[in-house]
């Protein structure tokens, strides 16, 4: 069976553009563990969302999962939550990419049991 692509891949892959280059988009690329955390977890981002994109696996839903998570906790466990618009953005980008990719994984249940339900034409 072929698994359906989703949306949502592709949209956390232009997520992860915009954390990888929010730090200079928003003025905190001084400060180095908000920027880092950013620009890192951005690029790790679109290469797991592409790769859901053009080859979809479940653990990449779980990988982007754990990424927004991780995003959301971010500014408290590395020190940055007094920077507004770092904080911030980490939050509601973790928020995004977590939202996403349990939609994804929810929708992928319903398509497989979809697939697997109907008859071969």
């Amino acid at each position: 069976m072929t698994q359906a692509k989703r949306w949502q891949d592709a949209v956390n892959a232009g997520v992860g553009v915009w954390l990888a280059l929010s730090p200079w988009a928003l003025g905190y690329s001084t400060e180095t563990a908000a920027m880092t955390n950013a620009a890192i977890l951005g690029l790790a981002l679109i290469a797991v969302a592409l790769g859901a994109v053009f080859a979809p696996h479940a653990w990449e839903e779980w990988t982007e999962s754990a990424l927004g998570l991780w995003l959301i906790a971010s500014p408290w466990l590395l020190g940055f939550s007094a920077q507004t618009n770092a904080m911030r953005n980490a939050v509601v980008t973790g928020l995004v990419v977590l939202a996403l990719a349990l939609w994804a994984r929810a929708s992928g249940r319903q398509l497989a049991g979809f697939n697997r339900d109907r008859p071969a034409h």
